[in-house]
């Protein structure tokens, strides 16, 4: 076997190890722009979609509606449809969404209690490449 073959071979094993891996499967979702902003926002309870778009005027109608299905399909989020005119749409928690806000919740005060030691480290890094020229 050759060396490419060979390195071939290896990235194809890694790919496969990585859809596998459940931290990654996880990671994909709540790694998502929205995902922990629209958890940390259905924390409290059952939100009207129109409720969870006025909190978060940066999202727009299409991602806010594809990061709902994504969560709903993932099973962190319960859709309830409540036939009305007109139609009423809310969005819950359900059990595993209620379980992962302790983990939304610790990396979030991280982020805030580090971001500037991760913002230094860049501007270092940053600085030493230009000096480097790379």
């Amino acid at each position: 076997m050759t060396a490419a073959q060979r390195r071939a071979r290896a990235k194809t094993e890694f790919e496969a190890y990585m859809a596998a891996c459940p931290t990654q499967q996880l990671m994909t979702t709540l790694g998502n722009k929205w995902s922990t902003m629209l958890l940390l926002a259905l924390a409290p309870g059952p939100r009207r979609y129109a409720d969870l778009a006025r909190e978060m005027p940066g999202v727009s109608a299409k991602m806010l509606t594809q990061t709902l299905r994504l969560l709903e399909r993932d099973g962190f989020v319960a859709r309830t449809v409540t036939p009305a005119v007109p139609v009423q749409v809310d969005y819950s928690l359900t059990g595993l969404g209620e379980r992962a806000i302790p983990l939304v919740e610790q990396v979030r005060d991280w982020a805030e209690a580090n971001i500037s030691d991760v913002h230094a480290a860049r501007a270092r890094h940053d600085a030493e490449a230009q000096v480097a020229g790379r």
